[in-house]
């Protein structure tokens, strides 16, 4: 399958960004819950993978995860990890830059 998970030159500027004020991190797609489907962005060490979550790649240096039951739901999904003006997640380091990370998909062919 090709790459799994990929960001727009929006989205990597704004990674750039968070990495300048708060180091290395890490992204978490979320399957839905309090932020909804967002991708979560969180400084590394923040945020603990457990066994059932699974890297889907990096993007602009940073790990990329989903949980096991969403990647099952998704795994012939390509993600595109972009950035529209907005409030992010909750607990995610975009909140407050007036910008958020948002998820795009295309089914991919097995």
């Amino acid at each position: 399958m090709a790459k799994q998970v990929e960001a727009t030159a929006a989205a990597l500027q704004l990674i750039k960004e968070i990495v300048a004020d708060n180091g290395p991190v890490i992204f978490h797609q979320s399957g839905g819950c309090c932020d909804g489907s967002a991708p979560m962005c969180y400084a590394e060490g923040d945020l603990i993978i457990v066994d059932h979550d699974v890297k889907l790649g990096e993007i602009g240096g940073a790990p990329f995860y989903i949980g096991g039951a969403q990647y099952e739901k998704w795994k012939h999904t390509r993600l595109t990890i972009d950035v529209i003006k907005g409030r992010g997640g909750m607990f995610s380091l975009d909140n407050g830059r007036g910008k958020r990370f948002i998820t795009r998909s295309d089914v991919c062919k097995t």
